[in-house]
């Protein structure tokens, strides 16, 4: 089966379902988690912002499915007046969906066909969005989620994007230090591909006078409900003026040089910089203590900026080697 950790829950929980056996524990401010495999450790921190609830998600799951060594890590950051029930959803659901998927290609996966990796990703992700559109008393006409969900199986990652969160490669460097390695693009309506569909479909993409440097998705004759992504789960209001379910999906292999992972919400991203991230992930004392420790710098960091609200901030790290490696 497997082991899944996750903030999701106001109490600890122990289950067990076709994905794996969960184990959850949060605490309504900051819930940080670390799980420890045969030469596998991931951690897991989210924090509040100012905001408001805390509308980020996030689970690891070491052992996903019936694949051999395949583990299953993402991060969803909701938005809107019911953000946090979608990232939720999409939270509890999407494994199970992408599981589906990988099994009824697993010939194909095991041969490492990124083309059936890509249609799992594809279908399940557009099976999610069918779902949360049919939940009843949920309204998700301008509330919805990102998605940044990776696979690691044997040698190589799959990477399925929805939006603005991010995953970075932490990578040594021939003197011995660490660079980072953006592995997604930050999927906004200021990408001049993202822009241009957007603007096919009759949608808008304005900035507001006082946030001349984010662009925004509007309906054709209404100023709303202006969203800073471009692809989301959700923000059905928009969904007929260019905003897609559609992941972007990538393949890559690891190297030997390749030592972590990070999956987080743009509450990290905004605030601190993709070398910053890899340098406090590998300077951390320990692995387990890795994500709480890029969360504190970035609430930190959000300080720089008093009359700015902070976001919520959401990591996830996964060590392929550790420094002591």
């Amino acid at each position: 089966m497997g082991i899944c950790i996750s903030s999701a829950s106001s109490q600890i929980r122990h289950e067990t379902n076709k994905v794996g056996s969960i184990i959850i524990e949060e605490d309504h401010y900051k819930s940080c988690y670390s799980v420890c495999g045969i030469q596998k450790l991931e951690s897991i921190c989210s924090k509040q912002g100012s905001k408001g609830i805390n509308q980020d998600a996030a689970f690891a799951y070491q052992e996903y499915g019936e694949v051999e060594e395949s583990d299953l890590f993402g991060v969803f950051d909701g938005h809107g007046p019911n953000g946090h029930i979608v990232s939720n959803l999409v939270k509890n659901r999407l494994p199970s969906l992408l599981l589906g998927e990988v099994t009824a290609k697993s010939s194909l996966v095991k041969r490492k066909s990124f083309n059936a990796w890509k249609e799992a990703f594809e279908t399940s992700f557009k099976v999610m969005d069918k779902e949360i559109k049919l939940q009843e008393n949920l309204d998700g006409s301008c509330s919805g989620s990102t998605a940044v969900v990776m696979v690691k199986q044997e040698d190589y990652l799959v990477i399925g994007n929805l939006g603005d969160s991010r995953a970075v490669m932490g990578r040594m460097r021939e003197d011995g230090g660490i660079k980072a390695v953006q592995l997604t693009t930050d999927l906004k309506p200021g990408l001049e591909s993202e822009g241009e569909r957007i603007r096919r479909c009759k949608g808008r993409v304005l900035a507001l006078k006082d946030e001349a440097h984010i662009q925004r998705v509007w309906l054709p004759n209404e100023d709303s409900p202006g969203l800073a992504m471009s692809r989301a789960f959700g923000d059905f209001a928009l969904k007929d003026y260019g905003i897609i379910n559609l992941p972007d999906v990538s393949f890559r292999p690891l190297t030997s040089l390749d030592r972590f992972i990070v999956l987080a919400t743009d509450g990290i991203w905004d605030v601190l910089s993709n070398d910053e991230v890899a340098s406090i992930v590998w300077a951390a004392e320990s692995e387990e203590a890795a994500a709480k420790a890029v969360v504190d710098a970035a609430t930190e960091a959000w300080k720089r900026w008093p009359s700015s609200k902070q976001d919520d901030c959401t990591v996830v790290c996964h060590f392929l080697q550790t420094p002591k490696q």
